[in-house]
């Protein structure tokens, strides 16, 4: 005896939907193998299911379901053979495809994990930090979309020597009114650009990118008059906080000054001058 389903269950059995096998009906491309003709309910067999599913396994390599109709009705077991073995190719060029954007993801989530990853302050902060050596560009002044993501590449063409290595990290250096980006370095050797960053206890402030010159100028302010303070450079180190974006978190060193951040102090809305409360 032959078993019909509804339409509910054999969509559920060729993993469809009840609409999509409305569709099919309506085309022509696979009907049911009875109708009721007081409901109009209509019915499936197993073999209607069979080609559901290869239905559903030709339209997974972009083949038209126009072409697909084409192929149900064909009566020549050659012409399907070369139609089987065009679809596997295509298949096959399909896992490819899936293989090397499996790859790239793959890459991105493991070059995101080595990011750090931190919670952002509102306010002014000091943290301490060890000494660190950093290498100039001589031409990249502040991170664009394209030379953040490619920032290592220059960096070891600048050097073209074994002898270094990179952290991934990178930021602005800020000296007499000049900027730079850089990168940290793990190993090095001696060249031009080579600068080493003091360790010790740096007032810090965290922003965004359309705030970064405000409020560097507000932390340079800060270091002056509560610490009495004024630093040679500022670091604007970046923290990559997601897909082609980023923040940074600003940092000024006071030779041993910062020993303890401002309680008399916070930000203002328009992060343009400190307020000093009595």
């Amino acid at each position: 005896m032959i078993e019909f389903f509804s339409i509910g269950e054999a969509a559920k059995k060729a993993g469809m939907t009840g609409e999509t096998l409305r569709h099919y009906d309506r085309i022509g491309l696979v009907k049911p193998s009875q109708r009721d003709e007081l409901t109009n309910y209509r019915y499936y067999t197993e073999k209607d299911i069979v080609l559901l599913n290869t239905v559903h396994a030709l339209q997974q390599m972009d083949i038209p379901l126009k072409k697909i109709k084409d192929v149900l009705e064909y009566d020549d077991i050659g012409k399907i053979i070369d139609f089987l073995n065009d679809a596997e190719n295509r298949a096959d060029e399909k896992i490819a495809l899936l293989e090397e954007s499996k790859t790239m993801i793959r890459r991105a989530r493991a070059d995101y994990e080595r990011k750090p990853h931190r919670i952002f302050a509102e306010n002014v902060y000091i943290e301490r930090f060890p000494n660190q050596v950093i290498l100039l560009s001589d031409i990249l002044e502040t991170p664009t979309v394209d030379n953040l993501w490619n920032y290592l590449s220059h960096f070891y063409n600048k050097v073209g020597n074994e002898l270094f290595e990179f952290e991934d990290a990178a930021g602005i250096y800020t000296e007499n009114g000049k900027s730079r980006m850089f990168a940290v370095c793990a190993k090095y050797d001696q060249t031009d650009g080579l600068i080493t960053l003091p360790a010790g206890n740096y007032l810090c402030l965290d922003c965004t990118e359309k705030e970064r010159e405000d409020k560097l100028n507000e932390l340079l302010k800060i270091a002056e008059t509560e610490y009495n303070s004024r630093p040679k450079f500022a670091v604007q180190q970046i923290v990559v906080t997601g897909i082609l974006r980023w923040k940074y978190q600003l940092r000024v060193f006071g030779t041993g000054r910062f020993k303890a951040t401002p309680r008399n102090y916070r930000l203002t809305p328009l992060l343009s001058d400190c307020a000093v409360l009595p």
